[in-house]
């Protein structure tokens, strides 16, 4: 009965892990993982737990224990990276972070002895780099992204940079910042230890997370190690040199990390390389146009961590770069990495659109993905009015096609309500 009770545990929280937009395909490797992360008791509690934000008081309740006893086992989770708190108006809050970006990579942003982190990092190369339902739920599932590419702003020259928006520079996001947090790069880490060590020697201290995510991670059990503005564009600019791309959540306002990826690791980038040319995160707004000067030297065609550059030859019979615009990201480590200045980065005719915040991102993947309901009504269909609104909210400024597939997929009469009286004052 014992055995039962732990399998029900572990398959309860997967179901949980299921309510994001974002989940976790079930497999064997997925149910190891979570044994190692969770023990049965937070299993059980964990898959109890609402999708939005919650207090200590509102755990109790739904655990039948005391408020204290309650804040204590929260308090653990978070030191395991488990949960993320913060503050409204004084009040602490928790909430479970995604699978990723979320809790699978906070497991690896840091050594620790709690946890078998060698026989973890086996266990997430075999459900992510063999298995691959992961990763092509997490990247292809809906038309918005998880992440977006920054362009190497060192690279951009006086006519790029006129046209450049705040929220495409990795600089700007630092400078706004309220905390950031300097952590292991998991994907590195992982492979690491799963016996593919990084190709070109990349660093690892050069995971930036940002805002109350950077400031829960660093309090609670040190995943990550607060630092200030000067260190963090040191960081970047380590992550320059060592021609890594930037990729960061999906959002113009406000994300909560930036990676420094190598192609050989990085999961979204071996998803682009495998999948070409489906591209797995939003690209920058640039585009690399290579100018007649190219001497074949074929050093861009190297360093491409998405395999986007091929060395062809010209009509004279000479090896020269060809750019596939299908596939790249826009990253600008070719036009860095060119000896002849031989490569020009233009601004993409068709701009792309970044989702304004968390929010907005949530709600656009969850009408993509039919799970709608979710963000709004969690398993324990507890009402939290101010999330409500915030969900709403967006949907009312989507365009009228989304607005339709958020309308079939909540099924609400307010929110048919609220729709037809907006498209009533533009008539």
């Amino acid at each position: 009965m014992g055995h039962i009770t732990s399998k029900d545990a572990y398959k309860n929280l997967e179901e949980r892990i299921n309510w994001f937009t974002q989940g976790a395909p079930p497999s064997d490797s997925l149910y190891k993982i979570l044994q190692i992360l969770y023990t049965e008791t937070e299993a059980k509690r964990v898959a109890l737990l609402p999708v939005r934000p919650f207090t200590a008081k509102k755990t109790a309740k739904i655990w039948n224990i005391s408020e204290g006893e309650a804040e204590t086992f929260l308090e653990h989770l978070c030191e395991k990276a488990l949960l993320v708190d913060s503050f409204y108006k004084g009040v602490r809050q928790f909430v479970m972070p995604p699978p990723m970006a979320g809790f699978i990579e906070f497991a690896l942003m840091r050594t620790r002895g709690d946890i078998d982190q060698k026989y973890l990092s086996e266990l997430y190369y075999q459900y992510m780099n063999v298995e691959e339902d992961f990763v092509k739920d997490l990247f292809f599932a809906t038309e918005t992204h998880l992440g977006r590419v920054y362009v190497q702003e060192p690279i951009l020259t006086n006519d790029n940079t006129i046209h450049i928006l705040d929220y495409e520079r990795a600089s700007y996001i630092i400078e706004e910042a309220t905390h950031i947090g300097l952590g292991v790069c998991y994907c590195r880490h992982k492979m690491l230890h799963a016996g593919h060590p990084c190709e070109i020697n990349a660093p690892l201290d050069v995971c930036l997370t940002f805002g109350n995510v950077a400031r829960s991670l660093a309090e609670n059990g040190q995943h990550a190690r607060l630092i200030d503005k000067k260190e963090a564009m040191d960081v970047l600019e380590r992550s320059y040199a060592a021609n890594l791309v930037q990729i960061g959540e999906n959002v113009r306002e406000a994300p909560a990390f930036i990676c420094n990826c190598c192609g050989c690791c990085c999961e979204a980038l071996q998803a682009a390389r495998k999948f070409s040319p489906m591209q797995p995160v939003a690209t920058t707004n640039y585009i690399p146009k290579i100018s007649k000067e190219c001497a074949g030297c074929g050093k861009c065609e190297k360093v491409c961590p998405v395999l986007a550059i091929s060395m062809q030859k010209n009509k004279e019979g000479k090896a020269v770069a060809q750019v596939d615009h299908e596939v790249c990201l826009g990253c600008g480590v070719c036009v860095r990495s060119c000896p002849q200045n031989a490569i020009e980065f233009l601004r993409r005719e068709v701009q792309v659109i970044t989702p304004v915040n968390s929010t907005h991102r949530f709600v656009l993947q969850a009408i993509e993905k039919g799970t709608l309901q979710n963000l709004i009504f969690d398993n324990q269909a507890f009402a939290n009015h101010r999330a409500m609104a915030a969900v709403l909210g967006v949907i009312l400024k989507l365009p009228p096609l989304k607005q339709m597939m958020a309308s079939k997929q909540f099924k609400s009469i307010y929110l048919d309500k609220l729709l037809s009286d907006k498209r009533a004052k533009r008539l």
